[in-house]
């Protein structure tokens, strides 16, 4: 397979501090890979880098031609603003700006697509519920078919599983599979080891920097995890910052 995502000597961080040191590697067409570490290692930050929502510091993200506004990001529901008035069909309906444009109109072919995804998820009849009323599971499912509505190539999904119930966890889970058997690639921060284990074959071990990337079993070895807890304990948040490279940014 040839690679959708490919990273250059890439980091990434705020203010020129960085948060993400160094990495190198790729990311297969149709792969299926867990982004996991500690607390503080990296992940979310990483997550924004290949959405495009966060400029490197320095290296190159290739996308393999994949513009950003084609690749299908789900933040942490703690990014979303829940007292944005919203509901939740217009919410999901954002998922199709690709198709009809910022200002496009929501016909009835598109109306049907949004109903479509909400059955998909399971929330038939929540359409004219505003997000504020949502409860933490349904926040998720609401998240997950705005994704099905974006028909992307690359899924990039930042702890998709945090705070949920198992019922809504083992249905989303299911959504993520059946995306990958149709060839997408997706890539998932998470922080639970034993569903990584169990259902993502491809692990990147992150504390900052790159500590293993490969078969999962091979990855989340118990030397591998301790040597994570310890570089990102190590880590110096008030080191200086990183000098500004511009022959190397990212395209």
């Amino acid at each position: 397979m040839a690679a959708l995502v490919t990273f250059r000597d890439v980091t990434l961080g705020y203010d020129r501090h960085p948060a993400v040191h160094h990495l190198n590697g790729e990311v297969e067409a149709g792969a299926l890979l867990a982004v996991i570490g500690p607390n503080g290692a990296g992940k979310s930050t990483l997550l924004r880098g290949i959405a495009g929502v966060l400029r490197p510091l320095s290296g190159v993200i290739d996308l393999d031609g994949l513009h950003h506004r084609d690749i299908a990001y789900l933040p942490q529901t703690s990014d979303i603003d829940r007292s944005f008035p919203i509901s939740v069909f217009d919410f999901v309906g954002t998922g199709l700006w690709r198709a009809t444009g910022f200002f496009g109109g929501i016909g009835q072919a598109a109306r049907k697509r949004i109903l479509a995804a909400l059955a998909a998820v399971g929330l038939n009849g929540f359409e004219n519920r505003p997000i504020g009323t949502l409860s933490g599971g349904q926040m998720q499912r609401m998240l997950f078919a705005r994704v099905l509505l974006q028909d992307a190539r690359l899924i990039v999904l930042d702890e998709p599983f945090n705070a949920i119930d198992a019922k809504t966890t083992a249905d989303l889970l299911g959504l993520v599979k059946h995306w990958n058997s149709e060839g997408r690639t997706v890539l998932a921060a998470l922080h639970d080891l034993d569903m990584v284990r169990n259902n993502f074959p491809e692990t990147l071990l992150l504390a900052r920097g790159p500590v293993e990337w490969g078969p999962t079993a091979e990855a989340l070895t118990p030397e591998n995890l301790t040597v994570a807890m310890r570089m990102c304990e190590a880590f110096d948040d008030t080191a200086a910052a990183c000098a500004a490279d511009p022959r190397s940014r990212a395209a």
